[in-house]
């Protein structure tokens, strides 16, 4: 004899697949949340190991701008020495000459030329004195230019004092000193220099 189900299967069917479809989206989504954590772990790793090679670049950028500094203070130390090295070694060249100066003075000033000052201002040589007469004035002159450390001698005042107690000519006149150094070793104008003749 047949059977005859007459329990609400359909219903339990229903239910059964609900269930089931429930399930299968709670799986999905914790799957989806699962894939997103697992993503934004992984960014945020990156990020802060970007950020530790920024600021590893950051303090090496550092340490080469003080290496920099002090390359740069260096380069203007090592400018200043070599100025001082220069400005001491055209001294050291030019120590003699003001012997050889005074000594060719002596040979250019003819007999009855007395000098009562004489300043050196880099090359230039400023020389005052008192002559006999202006004769005696023009062959000073000559013999400065005949010289072999004196040239170019201008002569800037002469006035005759036949009536004054020294009597004769008093001179103003400027001569250069001719090099006797190489141009490569040429340096800066020495500091002037004075001398009162008595």
């Amino acid at each position: 004899m047949p059977r005859i189900n007459l329990l609400p299967w359909r219903e339990a069917e229903r239910k059964r697949k609900r269930q089931e479809f429930f399930l299968s989206m709670g799986a999905a989504v914790a799957t989806a949340a699962l894939v997103a954590l697992l993503g934004y772990w992984q960014m945020s790793a990156a990020i802060a190991h970007q950020k530790e090679r920024n600021q590893v670049l950051v303090d090496e950028i550092a340490q080469l701008d003080k290496q920099i500094e002090e390359i740069n203070g260096l380069d203007a130390q090592k400018r200043r020495l070599l100025a001082r090295m220069e400005i001491i070694e055209t001294l050291q060249r030019s120590r003699p000459e003001i012997v050889h100066i005074f000594d060719e003075l002596v040979h250019v000033l003819p007999e009855g030329v007395y000098l009562t000052y004489l300043r050196q201002t880099g090359t230039r040589f400023e020389i005052r004195g008192v002559a006999q007469s202006s004769t005696r004035v023009s062959s000073f002159m000559r013999n400065i230019d005949a010289s072999e450390w004196f040239s170019d001698p201008a002569l800037q005042i002469v006035e005759n004092k036949g009536g004054g107690p020294s009597g004769g000519a008093e001179f103003v006149l400027f001569a250069n000193q001719r090099s006797h150094v190489s141009p490569d070793q040429q340096g800066g104008g020495a500091p002037a220099k004075k001398v009162a003749a008595k």
